[in-house]
């Protein structure tokens, strides 16, 4: 398993879909999941310290998680298949550990309220993890459209649509608001 860190979270400017980009810590390689966009919301707001009036679902977990004695240990992104993405949320209860079964975005949302490891599987990762490279600017900035490059050789044709995706988000909203 690969440990990873919510990079960030893009909106593509056209189609309006969301994107969490996680990273691998000990490494370059990024894992771009298409989410909806209320779970991006929910996971943005936990990475910019906004608390929200009432409750999401995702606080609510973790409150009866936290009041039956358990604790999120830690999620895992265990396959991809036919272009979908499964999760697994790993709790601890009573010196047991239980794994339920999970939507990546549902658990990434808790993994942040938790503030526990985002395990990617090494499988996984090879299938779909990309290097994300952008050139500096006259100001030293990140260019705000990356080129995307695939970790391994891949079919150029194959990429072209995820690349137009890619190259269509706009980060620049998301990290003016969580000041990076």
């Amino acid at each position: 398993m690969i440990e990873t860190v919510v990079e960030s979270i893009r909106v593509s400017l056209v189609t309006q879909h969301r994107v969490v980009i996680l990273k691998e810590v000990d490494g370059e390689r990024h894992l771009p999941i298409w989410i909806g966009s209320y779970e991006a919301e929910a996971i943005a707001m936990e990475l910019q310290g906004v608390t929200a009036s009432r409750p999401l679902p995702y606080d609510l977990m973790r409150t009866i998680i936290d009041d039956m004695g358990g604790a999120v240990e830690r999620i895992a992104v265990t396959d991809l298949s036919d272009d979908v993405f499964y999760a697994r949320i790993v709790l601890r209860q009573n010196g047991r550990e239980v794994e339920i079964d999970s939507r990546p975005s549902d658990a990434i949302a808790l993994a942040v309220r938790s503030r526990v490891p985002i395990l990617v599987d090494d499988s996984v990762m090879e299938k779909a993890g990309v290097m994300l490279s952008a050139d500096d600017d006259e100001d030293g900035e990140a260019a705000t459209h990356p080129e995307l490059e695939r970790a391994e050789p891949v079919d150029e044709e194959q990429l072209s649509v995820f690349r137009d995706f890619i190259n269509s988000l706009d980060l620049d909203d998301f990290e003016r608001k969580s000041g990076n």
